[in-house]
């Protein structure tokens, strides 16, 4: 195998000149280049006259013509340019004038028209943008000069000879104007270009830190993301979900599609369908929160929380989605061992409850055996025995997401009515206005005891959370079959994050933790049960400040 050649290599190089645009070589360079085409149509002029006019090399003036052509392309190409002042270069198309001056003069009787070769220094001129107005009269002058020095040296100084020739100069300086023009409209386009140019670069380096930035921050985020575009391709994913990802991946499948990595539903066994899969879902374009889903198999399985929000681009079209993925495994570890010790400290509780139910219903069924004060103090006991029961059992429902009810004929109103009788004591202490709106009777197919317990947790929550006085109304109505009952106060409110947790278990708003306001965290939980398992439907509506609105729906 042989290398190149050295006229392979010479050939590279003189294409490379060739393939460059002008401005980018170097200042000699561009001189040499500019006065090249004068030279070569000297070069061409010398040899016609040579072949056809052989004693035209006898006239002195041509020498000279030819000498000087030879002379200012050799400083073309020796001077050092870019050491001496940049507008020095212009000497040479202000000689070439000279040197055509003498070609004309000393070689018309061969070749007419050498005075043509004018138009060359002339372009050079005004196309290097370089004293316009000079360049342009000399556009003029030039010529001028070289068809009436030889007048001037014959003394023919008439009229008539000296505005014969008036029109070779007048169309030089049209060819000058027209040039100029243009240098300058390109002079500006180019200024433009390299402003803009300038600032797409600083537009590009800002680009470059910030998706340096952003690399940074993804790779160091605790969470696995993942951005897909509007046809399912991935387009960002960070090193946590690239390890999220191996671990949903089949051990038999190197490059797996959606349908077929290990996501499974929150029971941990049953494989999601692929239209509930989280990077689906996002695909799709669906906006959602915190979807519990398990990740791989085996023991290496582990408990994620997905987060979708989807993009649009500058038309308002879906371009894509970015999914976020949170490993809560040790979350919800805890929460159910959590689940699981509420359920074994309340079986526990349940049995010494019924015991001293029972022994307590033994000593209240004598009546010799207690004097007035004593029994009163027992009811006090199996009261809140029986109420420590109740709490305990819906514990147990509660977790197992199961309550019973023992549906009867009821009339709601008087439910109501009840439940605000009952309350009336602690809202006149805390300063609280109770008031209904119903009719005078709302029959209604369910469990009274258990429809009278979420009346009871509805009004004590509106009253309770009315610290500083207030309005609560309780109002009940029947619609299409359907029974209504709506408390609503003019208490704390809640936030929207949390109205989206009233229901959950324990879950306390951040005000009612921060005050003396006692409770667990139950009452809603175990009251949307109820309600469920009627068939009906909880509902609040609430804002800080203003209040809290529930509104119970069941069948009638």
């Amino acid at each position: 195998m042989t290398g190149p050649s050295f006229w392979d290599i010479g050939e590279k190089k003189k294409l490379l000149i060739f393939q460059r645009s002008f401005h980018e070589h170097t200042l000699r360079m561009r001189v040499v280049l500019s006065q090249l085409p004068l030279s070569v149509c000297v070069c061409l002029s010398a040899v016609l006259v040579w072949l056809f006019f052989p004693a035209t090399l006898q006239n002195p003036l041509f020498l000279v013509f030819l000498l000087s052509q030879a002379l200012l392309l050799a400083l073309c190409i020796v001077v050092p340019w870019h050491r001496l002042p940049f507008a020095s270069f212009l000497v040479i198309p202000v000689l070439d004038m000279v040197s055509i001056a003498f070609g004309r003069e000393g070689g018309q009787e061969a070749l007419t028209g050498l005075s043509v070769l004018v138009v060359l220094p002339v372009i050079w001129l005004c196309a290097s943008g370089l004293y316009p107005k000079l360049a342009i009269a000399l556009s003029f002058i030039g010529p001028l000069v070289i068809v009436w020095s030889p007048l001037f040296a014959r003394g023919d100084l008439s009229e008539q000879s000296l505005t014969k020739p008036l029109l070779f100069p007048i169309l030089i300086l049209g060819i000058g104007v027209s040039v100029s023009v243009l240098t300058l409209s390109m002079v500006r386009q180019q200024r433009a270009l390299e402003q803009k140019d300038e600032a797409l670069k600083e537009a590009l380096d800002v680009s470059t830190k910030q998706e340096r930035l952003l690399n940074t921050v993804m790779e160091a985020l605790p969470l696995g993301v993942v951005a897909v575009d509007g046809d399912g391709h991935d387009i960002l994913m960070n090193r946590r979900q690239r390890q999220t990802h191996t671990l949903a991946t089949p051990p038999d499948i190197e490059d797996p599609n959606e349908s077929q990595l290990l996501v499974f539903d929150t029971d941990r066994t049953t494989p999601l369908p692929a239209d509930r899969r989280p990077v689906r879902r996002a695909v799709l374009g669906e906006r959602f929160t915190d979807q519990l889903v398990w990740l791989g198999d085996g023991k290496d399985q582990r408990a994620f929380t997905a987060s979708a929000r989807p993009m649009v681009d500058d038309a308002g079209k879906f371009a894509g989605s970015v999914v976020v993925f949170s490993d809560v495994t040790e979350l919800v570890n805890a929460l159910a061992a959590k689940d699981d010790f509420v359920a074994n400290v309340s079986h526990e509780f349940r049995t010494p409850l019924t015991s001293i139910l029972g022994y307590v219903e033994l000593i209240l069924d004598d009546p010799d055996v207690l004097d007035a004060r004593s029994r009163k103090q027992l009811d006090i006991v199996r009261r809140n025995a029986e109420r420590l029961l109740t709490l305990v059992s819906d514990l147990l429902a509660v977790r197992s997401g199961q309550i019973a009810i023992q549906p009867h004929t009821v009339d709601v109103a008087e439910l109501v009515r009840g439940s605000v009788s009952s309350a009336e004591p602690r809202a006149a202490k805390a300063g609280i206005r109770l008031s209904m709106n119903l009719p005078d009777a709302l029959e209604a197919h369910v469990d009274s005891s258990r429809i009278a317990q979420v009346l009871d947790n509805l009004v004590s929550n509106a009253i309770k959370y009315s610290p500083d006085g207030g309005d609560v109304e309780v109002a009940a109505w029947e619609e299409k079959n359907f029974v209504f009952c709506r408390v609503t106060d003019t208490g704390m409110g809640m936030n929207e994050e949390e109205q989206a947790e009233a229901f959950t278990k324990f879950f306390r708003a951040g005000g009612v933790r921060n005050s003396a306001i006692p409770g667990v965290g139950l009452g809603l939980p175990i009251s949307k049960a109820i309600v469920e398992a009627h068939g009906g439907t909880i509902t609040l509506e609430s804002e800080p400040g203003r209040g809290t609105t529930f509104t119970v729906k069941v069948p009638a």
